[in-house]
């Protein structure tokens, strides 16, 4: 029985409703927000709002020493700090004439290489779990862990390292460290199958990721898409090849592709990139200890170094695509402008919002992760 008091209220027989991603969301990469307008099911609108976690990078840098900004710039990008600190120091470099011994070149890579794995790993983690399968999570951040343990050992930092300098590096790899760099790999490479069998072929996950977020090679080019993202589209473009830094000029590796530009085919492009990451690691094992020589240049007293007035740009690839830096010197002890060109800043707002849009609830989560943005660089 009814109270008396009912009164029956009539909605509309379709109606449209907002849903907020974040900042405090497991579905979503950061302290990062994602606002979506929806009709039952499907997404009609979506906005990226990238101010809840890191702000300004680009103004401090202007009022900070050019060593201090060392320590800044790998908080642009937590999971994958080193492209940040490389794509700096190289613009710096270039400012300032320097020329980076051989060795630290050769460590370099090692390094930057190490940190594309353990970003990957981590990726995976976070990618699967929206999908519900969060033993590949624990997995990824476990075996990650290994490489935060190597990283500790080379630089004195898990996340943060502050290992590359203008100039070179910080200090040489320690004794025996190069064993425990090929033991790592020896063990991630056992693992692969694993990987395989619980996520990048499980049924599940390939369902769901298959044709999702699709986006055309064209459609990339046009929205300033790069890395892994770009690859997945099946143009074979790579930074490290096709404008080498470093010594990636003397070293064979493969460009990872994919065709559909989906979800599926990203995340397949990455883990690829996984086995081409241990195949350079490997090269530089070999070839590092027949390289003597220093580990960096001299350069004149950090806390008084007046770089040379002009303009650099530097650019690099890294896991989560290409990293540039544009540093601008007036001769002064600080620099005038610097602007990080980031692939987040694309992938996590104009590409997202629209591979989002006209998909389904369930699969906003899983289009984010699988363009694997850096939400504080979007936030610079």
């Amino acid at each position: 029985m009814r109270p008396e008091n009912y009164q029956a209220i009539n909605h509309p027989p379709s109606h449209e409703y907002e849903l907020n991603f974040g900042p405090n969301h497991p579905g979503i990469e950061g302290n990062y927000a994602l606002k979506v307008k929806l009709q039952g099911d499907q997404v009609v609108e979506a906005h990226a709002d990238g101010g809840y976690l890191h702000r300004g990078f680009e103004k401090l840098m202007e009022g900070r020493l050019w060593i201090q900004n060392i320590a800044l710039v790998p908080r642009i990008c937590v999971p994958d700090p080193v492209p940040m600190e490389m794509a700096y120091s190289l613009a710096v470099e270039e400012l300032g004439g320097l020329e980076v011994p051989i060795r630290a070149q050769w460590i370099r890579v090692m390094q930057l290489e190490l940190s594309r794995i353990a970003a990957h790993l981590f990726t995976f983690g976070g990618h699967a779990a929206t999908t519900g399968m969060y033993t590949t999570m624990y997995w990824g951040v476990a075996d990650r862990d290994l490489f935060l343990d190597l990283f500790e050992e080379l630089t004195g930092g898990r996340v943060y390292h502050i290992y590359n300098i203008p100039g070179g590096v910080r200090r040489d790899i320690p004794d025996g460290y190069l064993d425990r760099v090929t033991s790592t790999l020896d063990y991630l490479e056992s693992r692969l199958p694993d990987y395989d069998n619980l996520f990048f072929t499980n049924q599940v996950f390939v369902k769901r990721a298959t044709g999702t977020g699709t986006m055309t090679q064209q459609q990339a080019l046009e929205w300033g898409v790069t890395g892994p993202n770009l690859r997945a589209t099946g143009l074979k473009l790579d930074v490290r090849r096709d404008d080498p830094y470093l010594v990636y000029d003397e070293i064979d590796f493969d460009i990872a592709t994919e065709e559909a530009g989906d979800a599926w085919a990203r995340t397949l492009v990455r883990r690829k990139e996984l086995q081409q990451s241990i195949r350079i690691v490997r090269q530089v094992i070999e070839r590092l200890p027949s390289i003597g020589g220093p580990i960096r240049c001299p350069i004149p007293n950090p806390l008084a170094w007046n770089v040379p007035a002009g303009e650099a740009y530097a650019r690099i690839d890294s896991s989560k695509g290409e990293v540039a830096y544009y540093v601008v010197s007036t001769g002064g002890d600080k620099p005038y402008r610097v602007h990080v060109r980031g692939p987040s800043s694309m992938h996590a707002v104009q590409v997202l919002e629209n591979l989002v849009t006209g998909g389904r609830l369930e699969d906003v989560a899983q289009i984010m992760f699988s363009l694997d943005a850096c939400p504080p660089e979007v936030d610079r």
